[in-house]
This record gives structure tokens, C-alpha cells and sequence, in this order.
């Protein structure tokens, strides 16, 4: 009788075990609250060039809560957009597919090409996490989207909550200019995607940076018990460049302004294609203007960096700072004057590169001179987290580099301009630029080592002829391999 209770208890308690331990279904896995976990929270500027921040080298504009970022993670020194302009850049990196891979071109959501698959919030909220934003993520219209505080390109799916910020933009209470095409200085200041420069009144709070930190701030506290994906969209430096009166002082007078090397015939061996739609020429402005417009967008940056700041101070005082992944970036590059080009959808580097630095508890700070695009970031985080990247993604998971920053992962960054059909193949030495796939509308191929700033385009020497038929080949390769996707 003994030996028949005890046979029972054990075949209790094996029955018991497997029960308890079976694992649950995926269904459950991606709606259960998971055990702790790094945050995410990531900080996107707009329209912003790496070579305004003070940790990138810029001795004018100070930038000290991102150099302070900086100080604590890895600064990537060639990340790439997707997409040389808001649209398709962020569609690619919040979705995890190429501007090609989705048809996504211009300022939509790439929702109804990707059907129920996650974007990449959406993927950190089926697995437990509170995911919100905070102003402009997704594309939303600068000056026209904050002016209105619409949801415009926005993905609903993605959040928990969503927030927007409006502000009065280039109708801020100031002094104002409008510099884009007002050579008589008769124009009065005016909306649009125009170079306007308003010194404002009032504080940081009267304008959407200043709103998107505060309801940050306010969210970091509320959510800081448990694991959370937070997207804070800074719309600065992106026109109008409208700041508190303060940040300006630094940059004053505007004459006292550096501008880019300007180069005779510098145009003359490119194709019409590369020739950027903003230019000091068909803008109109004169030198003082474009010392002007360099003026009032590092005190865009300023302010920007400001805000930053405030949500980096909330973070530590939340006690989360060694449990979150930080990330900050930017949908793009922008042209300062460089070539006597303005604003972004170039390929060259001003346009088509982005600051990118990546914060990870634990990891020990550096700088990455290695090749990495936006897109990697989706499934960078993924892994860091401790989920499985799905592989459907077409970007590549980097965290390798945040322990060596030797490793390589790419032989070439991919950008696109679809305005000007244009593609970018960026390697470590040579930037190779074409437009439409044929290459009709004309190539460019500059050797950045000898030639860092882009001056002389090689396409036409016939002593690099093989090599521009290499750059075909391999273009037309990544472009068959970024249509080869599940979509």
C-alpha cells in the first residue's frame, strides 16, 4: 500500500509539472507582461546634420545634453537615412522595410502595404510594454501638421497613446524674417516649407519642443514601473527656425557666421539630377541671409538640445537611466550651404548621413566608424531586449558594435531621394550616386577619401569606368534584394 500511495503522489506531481511548466502560446507570449526588461526610449530630431553638434565636431553650436548622450553611449559616425526626406525615411525605419521594399515614396504610412505585421513600437507593445509618442514620429507636416496638431501619416496600431504638440511656428509673437526668396525684404513672414527665422518671445513652453519635453517628462514619471517604448519627436531644426529669444544671442551678430567653401564650376561636372531643389541661387539669398539662416538654425539646435535635456534630467530622475536603451537620431541630413545647396533630399553626405547615437546600460562608451542604416535599428533593440527579430526585416541587428566598434556589418549603406529618382551606395571610400534605375538621369561617384567633401565627380574619367559598372551591378543587386521581401 505504501509503495502503490507513493507511485500515486509521483505520478501527481509529474502530471503537476508538466502543467505548470508547459510554455505558453505565442497568442499569450506577445499580450503577457514580460519579466523586467530595457526600456526604449527614443528621441528623433528633424531635419538635422550631425555636423551641428557640438560631439560631431561643430565648435559654434554647443549642444551639451547631446554631447553628454554621447559621453555614455557609442556615436556612430556613417549612420544613413533610407529616404533623404521625413516621409520615407521614417515610414522605413518604423516599419523595417525599405522605401522600395513597401512603395512607400512619399509622406504616407506604410500600414496598408504591410498589413497586420508589426512596426516597430507595435512590436515592443504586443509584448508588454506601454508604447506612446510624443509629437512627430511617423511624418506629420512641418510647420502645416503642429500648426493644426493632426495625426496626419500617424499609425494608430502603434501606440497605447498617442500626444501630439502644437505650436505657433513661424506666427510666433517676435521678430521675424522671412529669408527664402525676399531679396527686396518686402515679404512678410510666411508658412510653408520656407527659410524663416523668428526670434521668439515668451519661453520654451509656448512652442511644440518645449510641449513635447514637458508631456515626456510627465510620461517617463508615470510609466517608470514598468517596461515602456516612448518616441519623443523634436520638430526643430526643421523650418521655420523659430526659438526663444535666448538661444539666438550665441550666434549673434549673424555676420560673425561661418559659411561652407565655395567652389568654382562646382556643378559643372554633375548632372542636372544632383543639383539640389534648395540652392542659395533659386532661393535668392544673398550672403547675409545665408549667414542668417546658419544663425537662426543652430539656435533651432540649441533649443532642440535644450529639450533634450530635460527629458534625459527626467529619465536619471526617474531612476531608469540604467535600465533604458536611449536613442537619439535624426530622419536625415541637411545642407547648411555646402556646394551652395540648403535642406535635405540630396544623397550627398550634408543630406543622406544622420547623427545616431545608441545609449545600453552596461555597454562601455565609444565611437563607430562602421556602416549602419536607421533601419537596423528596429531589430538592434529586438535583441538587445531579448525578443527574437522577426525575419522578415530588412534591417541588420548592430548590437555587435556596442561591445566592438570594429565590427562591420554592411559593405554599404543604401539611401534614396525618390523625388529625383536618385539611389545611394555609400561604402567606407566611395560614394556612388545614380538616378532612375537605368542610370539616364546621370551618376555620380565621388572618392571620399581623397575627396571628403564631395567635389569632383568621377563618373565621367574613363579611368573608373569598371568601376561605376561595378556600382550598376551592385545597385540593381540591392535593389532586387530590397523587392525580394514578404510583402
Amino acid at each position: 500500500m505504501n509503495v502503490s500511495l507513493g507511485r500515486l503522489v509521483g505520478l501527481f506531481v509529474v502530471i503537476a509539472c508538466l502543467v505548470f511548466a508547459s510554455p505558453a502560446s505565442d497568442a499569450n507570449e506577445a499580450t503577457a507582461k514580460p519579466p523586467r526588461k530595457f526600456n526604449v526610449l527614443f528621441i528623433i530630431s528633424d531635419d538635422l546634420t550631425s555636423t551641428a553638434l557640438s560631439c560631431y565636431g561643430n565648435t559654434v553650436c554647443q549642444t551639451p545634453n547631446i554631447d553628454a548622450l554621447a559621453a555614455r553611449g557609442t556615436r556612430f559616425t556613417r549612420a544613413y537615412c533610407q529616404g533623404t526626406y521625413c516621409g520615407p525615411s521614417r515610414a522605413s525605419f518604423m516599419s523595417g522595410y525599405y522605401p522600395h521594399a513597401t512603395g512607400v515614396l512619399g509622406y504616407k504610412n506604410p500600414r496598408p502595404q504591410i498589413g497586420d505585421r508589426a512596426m516597430w513600437s507595435e512590436y515592443f507593445k504586443d509584448r508588454g510594454y506601454y508604447a506612446a509618442r510624443v509629437s512627430k514620429i511617423f511624418h506629420m507636416g512641418v510647420p502645416g501638421g503642429i500648426e493644426k496638431g493632426g495625426n496626419e501619416a500617424d499609425d494608430e496600431r502603434s501606440w497605447n497613446e498617442r500626444f501630439n504638440s502644437p505650436g505657433p511656428e513661424w506666427k510666433a509673437a517676435g521678430d521675424g524674417e522671412t529669408l527664402e526668396r525676399n531679396p527686396n525684404g518686402k515679404k512678410p513672414v510666411v508658412g510653408g516649407n520656407t527659410f524663416v527665422v523668428v526670434e521668439a518671445d515668451g519661453d520654451d513652453d509656448v512652442h511644440s519642443d518645449g510641449k513635447t519635453a514637458a508631456k515626456a517628462v510627465e510620461l517617463i514619471g508615470q510609466h517608470s514601473d514598468n517596461p515602456f517604448w516612448l518616441g519623443v519627436g523634436f520638430v526643430r531644426p526643421h523650418v521655420p527656425f523659430v526659438a526663444p529669444r535666448p538661444y539666438y544671442e550665441p550666434f549673434k551678430p549673424f555676420a560673425s557666421m561661418s559659411l561652407p567653401e565655395k567652389v568654382d564650376g562646382d556643378w559643372d561636372d554633375i548632372p542636372k539630377a544632383g543639383i539640389n531643389y534648395k540652392t542659395s541661387l533659386n532661393m535668392q539669398m544673398d550672403v547675409r541671409r545665408q549667414k542668417k539662416a546658419v544663425g537662426g538654425y543652430y539656435a533651432s539646435v540649441a533649443f532642440m538640445d535644450a529639450q533634450v535635456g530635460k527629458v534625459l534630467a527626467a529619465l536619471d530622475a526617474s531612476g531608469q537611466r540604467d535600465n533604458t536603451i536611449v536613442i537619439f537620431t535624426s530622419d536625415h541630413g541637411y545642407h547648411l550651404g555646402e556646394h551652395d545647396f540648403w535642406a535635405k533630399v540630396s544623397l550627398r553626405d550634408e543630406s543622406a548621413s544622420v547623427p545616431l547615437i545608441i545609449s545600453v546600460p552596461g555597454k562601455q562608451p565609444a565611437v563607430c566608424d562602421s556602416l549602419v542604416e536607421l533601419i537596423d535599428l528596429y531589430p538592434t533593440t529586438a535583441a538587445l531586449c531579448g525578443m527574437p527579430i522577426p525575419e522578415r526585416l530588412q534591417g541588420k541587428d548592430i548590437s555587435p558594435m556596442l561591445d566592438d566598434p570594429s565590427v562591420t556589418v554592411r559593405e554599404a549603406a543604401f539611401s534614396v531621394a525618390p523625388m529625383r529618382k536618385g539611389f545611394l551606395l555609400r561604402e567606407n571610400d566611395w560614394a556612388y550616386i545614380q538616378y532612375n534605375e537605368d542610370a539616364s538621369g546621370g551618376i555620380e561617384l565621388f572618392d571620399v577619401r581623397r575627396d571628403p567633401k564631395q567635389y569632383t565627380n568621377l563618373a565621367s574619367d574613363k579611368a573608373y569606368a569598371s568601376m561605376v559598372k561595378d556600382f550598376q551591378r551592385k545597385l540593381a543587386a540591392r535593389l532586387a534584394e530590397v523587392r525580394n521581401n514578404d510583402l
